[in-house]
């Protein structure tokens, strides 16, 4: 393999003349000015989106970008998505043969997987942002459509990009303001549920809208020149922030390795490596070793690799800021086209956040043989998602639901880990409540517990999952997708693993099927589907534990007396029973 045949992504670099003059107490309310902005492009989304999986879920990013396509704001939503915004902005400019064929009042619709990084129902709203007939920046929001007519409304088992659904290539949904009234009627005919689809797409062309207005406002209250120069200066201080904590890693090449259950097809496992070099206080994340792209969807293209790579490294190094284009200027993404990580047309994408979640979780690993106690252990690595429809029997009307589930988070040198929680890759999004969804959907939440024994022993140990039951009063259909079901989390320090992510189809008369990835499967009425999320990774030597916290863990009923009996064999001798 030559050089040639790789692609090496780096961020935009540095441009130490341009924040002269920038004051740093104007820089911060610069800073925090965009950062509101972003969160008002939030509340206009949530107020107005028909769908459940953007107002309760927040499936959903919304960011404004300046004229270079720096990221000044993103709200604090899907991390997902937060590094693979400007791809969506280039692909729309490229698509439209340069920014001089944009005028005011433009909104472009961009769909495509291998532009935007997601899969089709992962819908982008780009929009030049217009001063005095110059653009100064770019709105853009990606959000969950409910469908955009795939083989299904969710799948895990394409075998190409043309069964996930239709392909938008940055058209231009608004021109000059105006609705593009064919255009509309062709996206909502290749819907199964127009009427989310279009009040999900109107509310995305108002999280862009509001986005415009405010950065106009910011723009005028500090003028042009300020705002740039404070811009600027954010930018350098976010390059400084996350340099300072590569400074503390030694140099060196270090390899995290993973592994995805099957591609959704056949069965077989997908094991790979990720590389991540540091000198001094650069970081180099290689792909490069890979394997080929897949038969089923389980591919990702680049935008998404370079996202989960932006996303592994500021969760370790932002030091709790938001994130903008600086805090990326130090990382270098490699990766060979038409392999797992660097997926290319007609390659499957469907699940394409599967192996980003994999990757970034390889990233952490890698790191944590360099610094273990920097570095929090393995998560349950997925988001245990489903997808349901169906039509209610009494009106007709059709229906259509889906949301992640919450597991279990590695511990670290500094305690245990979070119980119930989503992915970090999902960090901001949020289960859909039961009231909702059981108003909207003909089930019942059976169960929604902290499932007993499932967190990873260790000095400290890791966050718990949970068991999650829904028992269905009509019948429906459902997309389920349920990783780390072949595999453990890692650990740091003599951990031990918390146990993996499980599913299962409970019949009438208690029998259970496995589930794994399923597409389109009936859950007839009187059946329940159960999803067992999995606990994280443990650090450090169980038999460290202090015999109070194991005790504390018993009492609560996070762990039982057998947990205690095969990990915490040193807690025996206190007075286990009366704790239990």
């Amino acid at each position: 393999m030559t050089n040639s045949d790789l692609y090496v992504y780096n961020a935009q670099p540095s441009r130490p003349e341009a924040a002269k003059g920038a004051d740093p107490v104007t820089t911060e309310i610069v800073r925090h000015s965009l950062n509101m902005a972003a969160n008002q492009m939030k509340r206009s989304l949530v107020r107005t989106a028909f769908s459940s999986v953007i107002y309760e879920v927040l499936d959903f990013a919304a960011a404004i970008y300046d004229r270079d396509i720096r990221m000044l704001a993103q709200c604090q939503t899907l991390p997902m998505f937060m590094g693979t915004m400007n791809f969506c902005i280039e692909g729309a400019i490229a698509e439209n043969g340069g920014i001089e064929n944009f005028e005011p009042g433009d909104v472009i619709l961009y769909n495509d997987p291998f532009g935007i990084g997601s899969h089709q129902q992962d819908a982008s709203i780009v929009m030049p942002i217009f001063k005095d007939d110059e653009i100064v920046g770019y709105a853009t929001a990606k959000a969950h459509l409910p469908d955009v007519g795939g083989k299904e409304p969710y799948c895990t088992d394409t075998v190409d990009v043309f069964q996930e659904g239709t392909i938008y290539p940055a058209v231009k949904i608004y021109k000059a303001g105006k609705l593009n009234e064919e255009l509309h009627r062709l996206f909502l005919a290749n819907s199964r549920f127009p009427r989310y689809t279009a009040g999900d797409l109107e509310a995305l062309v108002v999280c862009v809208k509001a986005g415009a207005k405010e950065l106009i406002k910011i723009i005028d209250r500090f003028g042009k020149q300020t705002f740039d120069q404070c811009a600027e200066r954010m930018f350098d201080h976010g390059e400084i922030v996350v340099r300072k904590y590569l400074e503390n890693i030694p140099d060196g090449k270090y390899v995290g390795k993973g592994m995805i259950d099957n591609n959704g097809i056949d069965d077989e496992p997908i094991p790979f490596e990720v590389s991540v070099e540091v000198t001094g206080s650069d970081i180099t994340v290689d792909y490069s070793n890979a394997p080929p792209v897949t038969g089923g969807p389980l591919n990702c293209p680049i935008a998404t690799t370079v996202s989960a790579t932006r996303m592994a490294l500021t969760y370790l190094a932002n030091g709790g800021d938001m994130a903008s284009e600086g805090h990326f200027r130090p990382l270098k993404v490699i990766s060979k086209p038409n392999t797992l990580f660097h997926a290319e047309k007609p390659a499957p994408t469907f699940l394409f956040f599967v192996p980003a979640m994999r990757a970034m979780e390889a990233i952490w690993e890698a790191v944590s043989t360099a610094m273990p106690d920097n570095v929090t252990a393995g998560s349950d690595g997925d988001i245990e998602g489903a997808v349901w429809w169906g039509t209610h029997r009494d009106s007709g009307e059709d229906w259509v639901e889906g949301f992640p589930h919450p597991g279990g988070q590695g511990a670290s040198a500094h305690g245990d880990g979070l119980s119930a929680m989503m992915h970090p890759m999902q960090a901001a999004t949020r289960n859909t409540p039961a009231e909702v969804f059981e108003t909207r959907a003909p089930w019942l939440l059976k169960k929604y517990e902290l499932a007993q024994d499932s967190c990873g022993a260790g000095t400290y140990r890791s966050g718990l999952g949970c068991d999650i039951a829904y028992h269905m009063l009509d019948d429906s259909y459902v997309t389920v997708f349920i990783e780390q079901q072949k595999s453990e989390p890692w650990t740091v320090e003599s951990g031990r693993p918390g146990r993996s992510n499980r599913g299962a189809l409970i019949m009438p008369d208690g029998t259970e099927k496995s589930v794994t990835k399923h597409t389109g499967m009936l859950v007839p009425k009187g059946h329940t589907l159960e999803i067992r999320t999995g606990g994280g990774g443990g650090y450090g030597p169980a038999e460290e534990r202090s015999v109070a916290a194991v005790l504390d863990d018993l009492r609560n009923g996070y762990i039982s007396v057998e947990h205690v009996k095969k990990h915490y064999p040193h807690a025996l001798d206190s007075d286990v029973q009366s704790a239990a």
